[in-house]
């Protein structure tokens, strides 16, 4: 589907350590596995905007 910018996850595990943390280096199925998360929640999140009778995806849903 392309939800996930593979070139961006690197960046993000680095904004997200503490100081003292070094994972320097990302797995290419990183991605492919961020990818598969997203849509599963993505899934979950309109079945449940579905089942309370509403059209609009909501941050609630997730």
């Amino acid at each position: 589907m392309g939800l996930v910018v593979k070139s961006n996850i690197k960046e993000a595990v680095k904004n997200l350590q503490k100081e003292n943390e070094e994972v320097t280096s990302v797995a290419e199925e990183i991605g492919t596995a961020l990818e598969i998360k997203v849509e599963e929640m993505l899934g979950n999140a309109i079945k449940r905007a579905k089942a309370n009778g509403r059209r609009t995806l909501q941050a609630r849903d997730l």
